[in-house]
């Protein structure tokens, strides 16, 4: 009896979601609405007319028309426009000294400038292998060659100053 009760229910759910979509589909298509024996069509799908310049000459129609618009004086604002232009030129404004040409490499060096970098890079792994190299070779610590390098440099910070 449970599944008797399940089966029904899943089929009303089928036929309200088929009123559903059939209602959706009437009103997109803004089909005749057929109620109560008489036919009217949906309010929702049409619209007011608005009439921006035809006067109709039915009295209901004429309520949707818009009044006629004025239009606005433009004189005074091309007046001031006219004498904002007048007033400052944009030649004096600039400073000619700034203006310089970019040099004609300018995007060569751009575009290498990301490449560089990367050699860079590979440059400093590079000799820092090649040291390390050598303080095996010789038999000297690591930490101790790099402390006599920082005492070294700090010595020499020193005498410049």
């Amino acid at each position: 009896m449970a599944a008797e009760t399940i089966v029904g229910t899943l089929e009303e759910a089928a036929l309200k979601r088929k009123e559903r979509l059939q209602a959706l589909k009437d009103r997109k298509r803004g089909a005749w609405q057929i109620t109560e024996g008489t036919t009217e069509q949906s309010k929702e799908t049409l619209p007011k007319p608005v009439f921006r310049s035809y006067l109709p000459h039915d009295e209901k129609l004429k309520e949707n028309a818009l009044p006629k618009a004025k239009p606005s004086n433009l004189e005074d604002q091309v007046k001031d426009e006219l004498e904002a232009t007048k007033s400052k030129p944009t030649i004096e404004g600039l400073d000619l000294t700034n203006l310089a040409p970019r040099k004609p490499d300018w995007d060569l060096k751009r575009d290498v400038a990301k490449k560089l970098e990367k050699l860079e890079r590979r440059t400093q792994r590079a000799i820092a292998e090649l040291i390390r190299a050598r303080l095996k070779e010789s038999g000297e610590d690591l930490a101790a060659a790099v402390n006599i390098g920082a005492r070294a440099n700090q010595m020499g910070n020193l005498k410049s100053s």
